[in-house]
């Protein structure tokens, strides 16, 4: 240790072992030395983090100190030097749960929310335009280790809230550049909860009591009437591809999708704004998470004070196959690659997974975890998971069998990095498909079983969660472990998307890099700013006051701007 520079011994543990010093002179120290590794930490989290203000009441964000480096060797330790050595293979950003959202429509749920605090928010209405400020930073960014334009863009599904067609219509748009009219109903005026005058919702525009101006929300009279006017956005200079979520296939990401009753109230005249019985409304909000046809029973039944809003044949939810359709359409291709991942094997909508290239001689899987049974929660069917076995066989030299055997192979190594919506931890919803009711379903720890045989494996990118967690999956050996990165959506606070760039060490080890990112709008905005960042402003310190906003979603410094260090397997 004696010959190794200071820099070696910083880049081979990393800034977390300077946290041991007093927290903002640890912070300043880390950030210094973090600075130090990138070529540019500028538009990223490693130089500025929206930080609250305040304890109480409506809380407003200012710019606080960025986030450093934390290196992560739980899979393997690093050696000094790499920082000079290295060799960049991919760089690219994952977007995930954006939920580009229809606030006003019939088939909603928002009276729920004090049982389900995701079935309303108050930041909802503002969606598209923080969507907007998203891409604008993303396109003006690099990767601030390898100072390489990114590949690609993946989001993560959960990109609509309701599989509404006018929402795929919005996502689509946003990504690809163009025209948004985020109204649906009346092109006049707004028709959500929030004019409502209910104490259930924050009214930003009405001075009657609510239960949101209790905690100190404050009076925004113009928010709705901004929030529904047209804006343009830049769309992503970068190809981009998708995967499907929960949200993408069902009604609030719950019931199952196709009820013909239900797929009707979308495109109706009439909308529940809250409950005639508080025991009636906990008894569907239970049903949500443990029975969905239960809750399409109770769904059907649900009284409450009706609103009668303007109809709209946009709303009417979309398939898989649309879905898949819609992506595939010309007039939807942007900056590539036609059909953003879905080919014509996905046309069906039945199968929606695929494998893509990243760059040379790293390879994207794109995965299908939702289960068309409804319920939030996701699974795998059977034959995926086989599809996956045989294309990872495809492009490895050398893998395990399932009884921990190695076996050779004369294929070429390929590095994989695999996507999908749900977690490892949240794909145990085994309910049997009913496009495929004699399939068995597959849950988070068989596909985690499975990518450990597999030393190729690097990566494997998700949402679902609404939270920042990167997780080691450790092997039998060291180079069968793999890393689980999971982000925060973009509806929720802290509203992230991160960059991850894979680079080779010249040293027997593979490092990933992930760095968070926040929309490019200002940390505070007038209350009256009907500019479009002012918008995506606004979205965000909302979000910060939403009553039902977790603290726990932003996770921890070793799930924010790290170093995932791990084996090269070959």
């Amino acid at each position: 240790m004696a010959n190794l520079s200071r820099r070696s011994i910083l880049t081979a543990t990393g800034a977390l072992g300077l946290l041991a010093a007093t927290p903002a002179q640890a912070r300043d120290k880390a950030l210094r030395e973090t600075t130090k590794r990138t070529i540019s930490p500028a538009g990223t989290t490693l130089e500025t983090v929206g930080t609250p203000v305040g304890s109480t009441g409506f809380r407003r964000l200012a710019a606080g100190p960025g986030w450093p480096l934390v290196v992560r060797a739980d899979l393997v330790e690093p050696s000094g030097g790499r920082d000079d050595r290295r060799t960049a293979l991919t760089a690219f950003v994952q977007l995930t749960d954006m939920h580009v959202i229809d606030a006003q429509s019939p088939a909603r749920v928002e009276y729920l929310h004090p049982f389900i605090g995701s079935a309303h928010r108050p930041q909802e209405t503002l969606g598209t335009q923080g969507a907007a400020a998203l891409v604008r930073r993303v396109n003006a960014l690099r990767g601030p280790y390898t100072g390489n334009a990114f590949d690609f863009v993946l989001s993560t599904g959960d990109n609509t809230d309701n599989h509404e067609t006018v929402e795929l219509e919005w996502f689509l748009t946003i990504l690809n550049g163009g025209t948004v009219i985020p109204n649906t109903g009346d092109p006049a005026r707004f028709e959500g909860v929030q004019n409502s005058r209910s104490a259930l919702y924050w009214n930003p525009g009405d001075a009657v009591a609510d239960m949101y101006k209790d905690k100190g929300f404050p009076l925004m009279p113009e928010l709705l009437a901004n929030a529904i006017k047209p804006f343009t956005s830049p769309g992503l200079n970068r190809p981009w591809y998708s995967v499907f979520g929960n949200h993408d296939d069902s009604v609030q990401g719950t019931f199952p999708s196709g009820v013909p009753l239900i797929d009707a109230i979308y495109t109706g005249s009439h909308k529940i704004e809250g409950f005639s019985s508080t025991a009636d409304a906990e008894k569907l909000a239970r049903a949500m998470k443990t029975s969905p046809l239960k809750a399409v029973e109770l769904l059907l039944g649900f009284s409450g004070p009706i609103r009668t809003v303007t109809r709209d044949a946009r709303r009417k939810p979309f398939t898989s196959k649309e879905y898949v359709a819609a992506h595939r359409d010309p007039r939807n291709t942007g900056p590539g690659p036609v059909g953003h991942g879905f080919g014509p094997a996905n046309a069906a909508g039945r199968d929606l997974y695929y494998t893509f290239q990243v760059a040379p001689g790293v390879a994207g899987i794109g995965m299908d975890t939702t289960n068309r049974a409804g319920l939030a929660d996701g699974s795998m069917g059977d034959g995926q998971l086989k599809w996956i076995e045989r294309t990872l066989k495809a492009g490895s030299s050398r893998y395990y069998d399932s009884k921990g055997n190695l076996v050779r192979a004369s294929a070429a190594d390929t590095l994989f990095i695999l996507f999908s919506h749900h977690t490892s931890t949240s794909m145990g919803n085994l309910l049997p498909d009913p496009t495929n009711l004699l399939e068995p379903r597959r849950d988070g720890a068989a596909l985690v079983a499975l990518l450990n045989r597999f030393p190729n494996v690097v990566a494997w990118v998700n949402g679902h969660s609404h939270r920042n967690r990167i997780t080691a999956h450790r092997g039998a050996t060291p180079e069968q472990g793999f890393w689980e990165i999971n982000t925060a959506s973009h509806i929720d606070y802290p509203q992230h998307a991160r960059i991850i760039e894979l680079t080779d060490n010249a040293d027997g080890t593979l490092s990933i890099f992930t760095t968070l990112v926040e929309a490019d709008a200002p940390y505070e905005a007038a209350y009256d700013d009907a500019s479009q960042p002012g918008l995506a402003s606004l979205y965000r310190q909302i979000s910060l006051n939403d009553l039902h906003m977790d603290p726990g979603l932003l996770g921890s410094a070793v799930d924010h701007n790290t170093e995932l260090v791990l084996t090269k397997p070959f």
